[in-house]
């Protein structure tokens, strides 16, 4: 393990690297060995912007090069552990699976492993999933590199997924699905094998269950109906206003104050 960083960010590298160091279990990948890698704590996102040539998107916490086994952190993101976790997750994957995994894949596995399980919370406060607006995988795989509106929602979706795969194998895991991606299978295939869905078929399925899971119930429980009971407030404040506005104008017109009446007679001011 390698450590680089700028002065004011070595001492958060180097907790980070040994943090980084200590051996792990992955779901559905056992301990694999991480091989040697080298760790970047940039200071922000303009650095990290800077040495990935542009590669890193404008929201992006971190970035994982697996081919050159090399991970960048910004150490001003809001949960650097966290964040590291989830790139290790991805260096670890692509280590042990020589295949081709789909994008959506690749994220959802990571979330799945840093154990982000907020992200499938926030997906019960997404109005177009409310709305029944669930994005295909090969749209998803999109909107996981899109603006950071989108992202976090299809971050979430991607966690989803892959824990949508794991419940359709009878061992509830994803231990069979990369038991056969290490021996070399192919995605669609190993999918087809452990959860006897073809993608299309499990794609469908995977969609439904988002539309059950995230729909205006779940929308309302989880602060929707705060929202709407907000709205209406203000609403209600804005006519109360509106009204008010209307009846001091109705007073105002035509009325005239004396001088002597403005000023109040001399029994007012002594009282």
């Amino acid at each position: 393990m390698t450590a680089l960083a700028w002065p004011a960010q070595m001492s958060l590298a180097m907790a980070l690297a040994r943090e980084a160091n200590q051996p792990a279990e992955w779901p559905g990948l056992g301990r694999v060995d991480p091989g040697p890698i080298r760790l970047i704590v940039v200071p922000d996102l303009r650095r990290l912007d800077s040495l990935t040539a542009g590669r890193a998107p404008s929201w992006g916490a971190a970035i994982a090069l697996p081919d050159a086994q090399m991970i960048l952190v910004r150490a001003d993101a809001p949960d650097v552990a966290r964040t590291l976790r989830h790139e290790l997750a991805h260096l670890a994957l692509h280590r042990a699976v020589r295949v081709r995994v789909p994008l959506w894949f690749d994220e959802g596995y990571a979330g799945y492993a840093a154990g982000e399980w907020e992200r499938l919370g926030s997906l019960e406060l997404n109005l177009a999933l409310v709305r029944g607006r669930v994005p295909d995988l090969r749209t998803l795989d999109g909107a996981l590199r899109g603006s950071a509106s989108t992202a976090d929602a299809a971050y979430g979706l991607a966690v989803s997924a892959v824990s949508e795969l794991a419940r359709r194998n009878p061992t509830g895991t994803l231990d069979p699905l990369l038991s056969g991606l290490k021996a070399g299978e192919d995605f669609d295939q190993a999918v087809l094998r452990t959860t006897g869905l073809t993608v299309p078929r499990f794609e469908e399925q995977w969609q439904q269950t988002i539309r059950k899971r995230y729909n205006l119930g779940a929308w309302v429980v989880a602060g929707g109906g705060w929202l709407i009971l907000a709205v209406v407030v203000a609403g209600l404040a804005r006519v109360r206003r509106r009204r008010d506005r209307v009846r001091r104008a109705a007073l105002d017109e035509g009325w005239e104050v004396s001088p002597e009446d403005a000023g109040g007679s001399e029994l007012d001011r002594t009282q």
